[in-house]
């Protein structure tokens, strides 16, 4: 499939908003909802982290519009909220707005004077979390949903995506300036799921280079007991299906780029995330530099997503 990069920088960039968000309702609800030895996240840092979570996933939607062939009719997109991914992903996506801005007007009503009730903002962090997860497991039954591209329909391509989400939210979560202890807990988060969403992408990528294509031209055409060679090509020009749906990446090339991705979004903030732990006066720095480096290798595995997931279509062609 050709890499857009448009849908590449929504996915990666609200990926990573979405999962700050649920990081930061996780640590309401277990603040505010009478959990003894929760990590405190003070009132300031949590609204910083809002705003950031806000901000990036704000702008990973406002960028997939430029996917559209004709972005002002988006909206119609959340009318089909009961057969498509898509539509279920733009009315979670809305939907995960009002527990964000209900815990930003507790904070700012977090006052003597204006006392709200305490369980305000413990309902308001599990309604958080759960909508940021939702919306961002929508975003991956969008592909995980597609037939047609057998790359997408496997079994590991939502855990994946909602690994990236909880990663780069929890490298967020520590480069949060005064998060203090629940930004020790973040290095601790990314130590241990830098590995695991590392764990989870290899084995998604020997899968596919297992069985890309569990098809073959005869069932494209119709004739699935038969090996019909190609003489000549459909038409003398490429169309929306060759542009589209039948890009080709050299193995060596992409060989290469998943060792790239690999580094930059496991090995690297794994390391980042150790040394954090070693030294908790510089927590904020190296996660600030953790979060740039999953960020990075999450744009070449996405890219490596699309360009590798070839469509069963191209047996026809």
């Amino acid at each position: 499939m050709h890499p857009a990069f448009s849908v590449i920088f929504f996915t990666v960039l609200s990926g990573a908003g979405y999962g700050l968000m649920a990081w930061l309702g996780a640590l309401a609800l277990l603040q505010h909802g009478g959990v003894d030895g929760v990590p405190e996240l003070p009132l300031r840092a949590l609204g910083a982290g809002l705003l950031i979570a806000l901000l990036a996933a704000s702008a990973g939607l406002l960028s997939s519009t430029a996917h559209l062939g004709k972005p002002l009719r988006a909206w119609r997109a959340f009318s089909q909220w009961r057969t498509s991914w898509l539509s279920r992903e733009g009315v979670m996506a809305v939907l995960t707005y009002a527990p964000a801005l209900a815990l930003l007007a507790w904070l700012l009503a977090a006052s003597p004077e204006r006392a709200l009730p305490p369980a305000w903002p413990a309902l308001a962090g599990v309604a958080l979390a759960l909508c940021a997860l939702l919306t961002v497991a929508c975003t991956a039954m969008i592909y995980a949903s597609l037939p047609p591209i057998p790359a997408w329909r496997h079994p590991l391509v939502v855990p994946v995506y909602l690994a990236f989400a909880l990663l780069s939210g929890a490298a967020l979560l520590g480069a949060l300036p005064g998060a203090f202890a629940a930004g020790r807990v973040a290095a601790w988060a990314v130590a241990l799921l830098a590995p695991l969403t590392g764990l989870l992408k290899w084995r998604y990528w020997l899968a596919i280079d297992r069985d890309p294509l569990p098809a073959s031209r005869g069932d494209a055409i119709g004739l699935p007991d038969r090996r019909p060679s190609v003489f000549e090509r459909p038409h003398t020009q490429d169309n929306y299906l060759t542009r589209e749906m039948g890009y080709v990446l050299a193995r060596k090339h992409a060989a290469k780029l998943r060792w790239i991705a690999a580094a930059l979004f496991a090995a690297a903030p794994l390391a980042l995330a150790l040394a954090a732990i070693a030294l908790p006066a510089a927590n904020a720095p190296l996660m600030a530099v953790a979060t740039l480096s999953v960020l990075l290798g999450a744009l070449v595995e996405r890219w490596l997503f699309f360009a590798q997931a070839r469509h069963l279509v191209t047996l026809y062609y």
